[in-house]
């Protein structure tokens, strides 16, 4: 990685490589390199964006890279043209972007300092499949419906919910990436979303519970 000061080390690769084979996810030398290329930006932009509350690097790659990499397989299993809404620093969309050249990413964020690294993120790394939108999410109206769309500690599954529901159908997967079960926001619902699946997310490294919820819009 260029540059006078580099922020990732040989130990982060590691932790990166040993925590991807736990998660069952494969990942070529170039997306690894990739994958560390973004947590060295992520780094060193944090410092003066404030893109996340997690300041010690050696937390990055549990609770940030390999967290973002526990869904893969739930992503692998949907279409090709994902939202990340609430993107802020990237997570989980520029690691699944990294994992999936052939999907189509948007990232979506309201706050014009975190587009703006997401941007040079895109730029410096050369992620063609990536495109990063600066929006209230309620007023961004895209082409066509998403078929996946996904947040990671963006909001509750009833906001998530209400202010996602014009930018997908039927066909539509939401997948709202959660720390505890959340029983609460689930009882409030809308009710023309449904919940279809819940899997408990095991992510090396990170200490605390994790959940994958799901949902489906009826239409």
């Amino acid at each position: 990685m260029s540059g006078v000061k580099t922020f990732v080390t040989s130990q982060h690769a590691e932790e990166l490589a040993r925590g991807a084979r736990e998660l069952g996810v494969e990942v070529s030398a170039e997306q690894q390199q990739l994958l560390l290329g973004y947590l060295e930006l992520l780094i060193k932009w944090n410092k003066a964006y404030n893109l996340t509350a997690v300041r010690n690097p050696d937390e990055m790659v549990s609770r940030h890279l390999l967290d973002s990499l526990s869904v893969v397989k739930f992503v692998a299993e949907a279409g090709d043209n994902w939202l990340d809404v609430g993107s802020g620093g990237g997570m989980p969309g520029i690691p699944l972007a990294i994992l999936f050249p052939q999907k189509q990413f948007t990232l979506l964020d309201s706050n014009g300092k975190k587009t703006r690294f997401l941007t040079q993120v895109k730029l410096e790394l050369k992620l063609a499949n990536l495109e990063v939108i600066h929006s209230r999410v309620e007023a961004f109206t895209p082409a066509q419906p998403f078929s996946g769309i996904c947040s990671r500690a963006f909001s509750s599954l009833q906001d998530f919910s209400d202010w996602t529901r014009h930018l997908g159908d039927g066909n539509t997967q939401w997948l709202a990436m959660k720390g505890v079960h959340p029983d609460d926001e689930l009882q409030a619902l809308p009710e023309d979303f449904s919940l279809t699946a819940t899997h408990v997310l095991k992510v090396p490294g990170c200490q605390g519970q994790r959940h994958l919820l799901i949902l489906r819009r009826l239409v």
